[in-house]
Order: C-alpha cells, then sequence, then structure tokens
C-alpha cells in the first residue's frame, strides 16, 4: 500500500513540474529532491520507472535529439541520453488535472500533502479547502496520541527522550497553528469571492434609453 502511495506522489510531482515547463531528466531529478526532499526521502531509482509507466500510457513523450552517426557515435549516444527532454502530452494535462482534485486521506498524510500543497496554485479552492481541513484533522489526532503517551511515559523516560517528544509535539502544534492560518485565509477569500459574485448578479441591468 505504501508502495502505491509512493508512486501516486511520484506521479502527481513529475506531471506537475512537467506542467511548468518540458525538461530533461537531471533537470527533473533535480526540481524532484528540492520538491519531494522537503517532505521524505527521494529515491532517484523511482524515478526512471515512473518515466517509463508515464510514457506507457501517454501521459508524457520524449523529445530526442538526432541519431549520432560516424566515428564519435558511441561517445555521442551517452550524451543524447542525458538530453532527452520530457513533455506533457494532452492526456497527461487532464490526468494532472484528475490528480490535483484528489482531496482524500492520501492527500492529508505525509506521503502526499507536501506535494498537493506545492501545486495549490492549480487546485481548486474548494478541494484545497478540503485538504487543509483534513490534514489539521489528521495532526489533531496526532496531537492526542502524542501528549497521551507523554502523560504515560513521563515519570519513566530520561531528559533527552523527553526532550525530544517535546520537540516532536511542539511540531505538530506549529503545524496545526499554521494550518489554521491557512484556512482562515481560505475561507476569507472563498468568502469575499461570493459575496463579489453576488453583488455582480444583483446589480441591475441598463436598459435603452
Amino acid at each position: 500500500m505504501a508502495g502505491k502511495k509512493g508512486a501516486g506522489v511520484l506521479e502527481l510531482a513529475v506531471l506537475g513540474l512537467l506542467h511548468e515547463s518540458p525538461m530533461h531528466g537531471y533537470e527533473l531529478r533535480k526540481r524532484l529532491n528540492t520538491l519531494l526532499g522537503m517532505f521524505r526521502a527521494f529515491s532517484y531509482g523511482s524515478l526512471y520507472p515512473c518515466l517509463k509507466q508515464l510514457l506507457a500510457k501517454g501521459l508524457i513523450v520524449e523529445d530526442r535529439p538526432e541519431e549520432p552517426t560516424g566515428a564519435n557515435a558511441p561517445l555521442a549516444l551517452q550524451s543524447r541520453r542525458s538530453k532527452i527532454v520530457y513533455k506533457l502530452t494532452a492526456e497527461g494535462k487532464e490526468r494532472l488535472q484528475q490528480l490535483l482534485t484528489e482531496a482524500g486521506p492520501a492527500a492529508w498524510e505525509d506521503e502526499g500533502f507536501g506535494v498537493h500543497f506545492a501545486f495549490f496554485s492549480h487546485t481548486r479552492a474548494d478541494v484545497r479547502l478540503r485538504i487543509l481541513e483534513g490534514r489539521r484533522s489528521r495532526l489533531e489526532e496526532r496531537l492526542e496520541s502524542v501528549r497521551a503517551a507523554l502523560a504515560r511515559t513521563r515519570e519513566r523516560v530520561d531528559s533527552y527522550t523527553l526532550e525530544l517528544q517535546n520537540h516532536g509535539l511542539e511540531s505538530v502544534e506549529r503545524e496545526v497553528r499554521w494550518l489554521n492560518e491557512l484556512i482562515g485565509r481560505e475561507r476569507a477569500e472563498q468568502e469575499q469571492q461570493a459575496k463579489s459574485s453576488n453583488t455582480t448578479r444583483s446589480l441591475p441591468r441598463e436598459t435603452g434609453r
């Protein structure tokens, strides 16, 4: 199950990055490391199998340089492989939009939340809000569990273990406060947009004289 979740996160990350611009494998690896490395360990070995699957599904295409000829062909072949550019297809764009509408538990968990959040600018407002609220709910459950564990073990652990547990608790509390701020802003923006829309619809139409 974890493998499927990881593959889904990587698929979203690759399609999302290629939607921004076509890029070759090395550049894609660097961008993925920046994007995914902040939230979880990223294995370079998982990238090329993912690209192969996306190619087979017609979600991306390869833009290859011309075939090398002559005596320098073997050396040129190795260089050519590193210069393959990956591009998103129309089907890939549709698949990306489908992934960006998913707001279930997979989008709230540690594995997927960061990547979904990275593409919030391409995500509908109602989906963004559901993901943020789901993430907050999941962290609040985690807070209750950590606090209960602290209460049970406080007297039985050494000071360093206690500091580590408190650090983990504070980290979750900070993220919950951050999520509360984001949710408040999202709701305020949606309410403002709804008011503006209602005002526009209620304006009297000008009639010809």
